[in-house]
């Protein structure tokens, strides 16, 4: 698998990341067992995680696994805090706390990429990012992040961070991006791409939509018929979901692909990401994923796509 450098860092990572929001939750340790070492046989090397997922045991089963599985030195394990059950929390003291229980949960001493997991309009910009300070400066992380932010709030932060020397640069943007979801194109895009900061794309497949698995239905076994995530998916159940769905559809036929290679092709080589972060829920769906990092779309598509999801 191809590896990008994360913006105008020294960070490199697969183009493809392996996202591991339900694991802990709907993905149990065989099934995460399977995903990872698919995963890096393939030559993946981001694994994303957040201290919120599946109560902190997302954390602790990557932890398990990169000891048991793959070699730490190999992999590039990224993680987020400020996500708390009431809400952002942006403050120093609650970040530095929420990232050392990343590590105990972890099993590990630094992680290689920490985020901010959203941005917190109550506390002062200047103690949040402080907190990226204080982690890369004890050699809890290597780099920095931040996660869910709008196109000024990115900039701002970017900004202030080069503003002095010393200060930790925030190196990645990781936002929802997709055929079905391209807010981020009018101001966050262009605002990493000004500050040097690679983004990193999550829900690269819609939400799952994308794979065409809702063409005709929920089915009883997908996120949709979930309690916990039927209104993360509910959203791109429309028309205008329906009518891009159907187009990557037929660009698959014509192209011999699946559905869900086109629409990750189409995310992944966007101007401005250096990887597409994909949950997958079971083994299987990671190997469809896999299988389609060998595709690349042809120009014609592409723009075709682009129109129709415009």
């Amino acid at each position: 698998m191809d590896q990008r450098q994360v913006g105008r860092s020294g960070l490199s990572v697969s183009r493809i990341g392996l996202g591991t929001m339900t694991w802990g939750r709907d993905t149990g340790a065989e099934e995460a067992a399977a995903q990872l070492t698919a995963f890096a046989e393939a030559g993946g090397t981001l694994v994303d995680t957040a201290d919120t997922y599946a109560g902190g045991d997302a954390e602790r089963l990557v932890g398990r696994l990169i000891r048991e599985i793959a070699p730490r030195s190999e992999l590039v394990i990224a993680t987020k805090a400020g996500l708390t059950p009431l809400g952002v929390n942006g403050s120093r003291r609650h970040l530095v706390r929420a990232l050392d229980a990343s590590l105990a949960r972890l099993g590990i001493d630094e992680v290689d990429l920490w985020q901010l997991h959203a941005f917190d309009p109550r506390v002062p910009l200047e103690e949040t990012l402080a907190a990226l300070d204080i982690a890369v400066s004890t050699g809890r992380t290597a780099y920095a992040g931040v996660c869910n932010h709008t196109g000024w709030q990115l900039a701002a932060a970017a900004t202030w961070q080069r503003a002095v020397p010393g200060r930790v640069p925030v190196v990645a943007a990781q936002v929802e991006y997709s055929l079905l979801n391209r807010d981020v194109e009018a101001e966050l895009l262009p605002a990493a791409e000004h500050s040097g900061v690679g983004v990193l794309a999550w829900s690269p497949l819609g939400r799952g939509v994308l794979t065409g698995k809702y063409r005709t239905g929920i089915p009883a076994d997908s996120r949709a018929a979930t309690p916990h995530l039927s209104g993360f998916v509910k959203p791109y159940l429309d028309e205008r979901s329906r009518r891009i769905v159907e187009s990557v559809t037929t660009a698959a036929e014509g192209l011999g692909a699946s559905p869900l290679a086109v629409a990750l092709s189409w995310v992944r080589d966007r101007p401005g990401v250096a990887a597409a972060i994909v949950g997958a829920r079971t083994h299987a769906q990671l190997l469809g994923v896999l299988a389609a990092e060998k595709l690349t779309l042809p120009w014609e598509i592409r723009e075709a796509l682009n129109d129709v999801s415009s």
